[in-house]
């Protein structure tokens, strides 16, 4: 009997030490913090980041047989920048991208070249899995003073900021078969061609009105957008946008086209290349008198630090 009482108790005494633990174990986990795993983008709407570049290259020449400046510098820098909101059948894509350059030789003196503000914003609806119906919003122009340079020095201004600016408003619908490629579409948008110099705007500068500041066009647009990640190391990025104008000469279609390939080398060691072209039937900056538009095109490469975040 007594080693039947003594079973009992030890029985009793684990059972009771089996539900301590149990309600420990649970105390614990009723203060337990809950954290996210940062992969986890269920519910996720924006998405955001961008690169920051710098590209510089320098030169000396003494006594060179060849020829040649005596000192060369060049120094390039670029900012990419997006935020893109993406929650049930709205989307709204924001890009801004900004390209400074600089060029010291002992012959040319100091030149810009280089000098870009392109800003996108763009809303979305869906209807359907691969088409968009919403509007697009751009501004372009650039941050300092250019000049365009004849053979014996002399210069002259040829834009400043807001002198030229592109702001185009465009309703319309985006094809968007999968992430790297987009086409947005509108056969209605307006376009205001801003000159805010005086000398420039007195000169009916980009296809102003002499003496006036803003230029209005009505026409089609369309614009291209690809960007592939082919792998860590090596990426590229285009947007070809192309407008008409219905107002005048409808067939000489403005053309703006920019290319930029990154390649990785080590962790910030980058070989950047940009190709840009535009025509733009309204910039008669070139041939006698500079009565003449031209295609217009910028070729640069460069090894440099690249930054993402």
């Amino acid at each position: 009997m007594k080693k039947m009482m003594m079973l009992g108790l030890t029985f009793v005494c684990l059972q009771l030490a089996a539900q301590d633990k149990t309600v420990q174990n649970l105390k614990k986990e009723s203060q337990r913090t809950i954290t996210k795993d940062p992969n986890d983008t269920t519910n996720k709407v924006w998405k955001t980041g961008g690169f920051v570049g710098l590209n510089v290259a320098q030169g000396s020449l003494s006594n060179w047989a060849a020829g040649g400046d005596k000192f060369s510098l060049a120094v390039n820098g670029n900012l990419s920048l997006y935020a893109f909101y993406k929650k049930d059948k709205h989307s709204w894509d924001n890009s801004l991208d900004i390209n400074l350059g600089y060029i010291n030789t002992t012959s040319l003196g100091s030149r810009k070249n280089d000098d870009r503000v392109d800003l996108v914003s763009k809303y979305g609806y869906a209807i359907g899995s691969k088409w968009n119906v919403g509007a697009l919003f751009n501004f372009r122009s650039q941050l300092f003073k250019g000049y365009t340079y004849e053979d014996d020095g002399n210069r002259t201004l040829s834009s400043n900021f807001l002198s030229p600016a592109y702001v185009l408003l465009s309703p319309g619908f985006e094809w968007k078969p999968n992430k790297e490629f987009s086409a947005f579409l509108s056969p209605a948008t307006v376009r205001w061609t801003i000159v805010n110099n005086d000398s420039l705007s007195a000169a009916g500068a980009y296809g102003v009105d002499m003496g006036k500041h803003v230029k209005t066009e009505f026409g089609a647009f369309a614009s291209l957008n690809y960007l592939k990640e082919i792998n860590k190391m090596f990426s590229y990025k285009s947007k070809l946008d192309l407008y008409a104008n219905y107002l005048e000469k409808p067939k000489n279609i403005d053309l703006y086209w920019t290319n930029l390939i990154n390649m990785k080398l080590a962790k910030f060691l980058t070989v950047t290349y940009s190709l840009d072209m535009i025509y733009d039937d309204d910039a008669r900056l070139f041939g006698p008198n500079n009565t003449s538009p031209a295609t217009q095109i910028k070729s640069m490469l460069g090894l440099g630090f690249l930054v993402k975040f």
